[in-house]
């Protein structure tokens, strides 16, 4: 293993790649902050944008 695998094992970068995560946001892109449950695939921003059109209501 070289010594930046190292640094980055330690820090907990590049986390996504050793849990799994590879998939990005079927709207914008992004790759961070992603709703997965239901297979949405959004971020947590485009989420916002068009969830109650997809149905989901905001209790509170």
């Amino acid at each position: 293993m070289s010594e930046s695998e190292q640094e980055n094992e330690r820090t907990g970068e590049h986390a996504a790649k050793r849990t799994g995560q590879l998939a990005s946001c079927q709207r914008c892109g992004r790759e961070q902050g992603l709703v997965g449950k239901y297979d949405i695939n959004l971020c947590r921003q485009c989420f916002r944008e068009i969830a109650r059109d997809m149905g989901f209501k905001k209790y509170r």
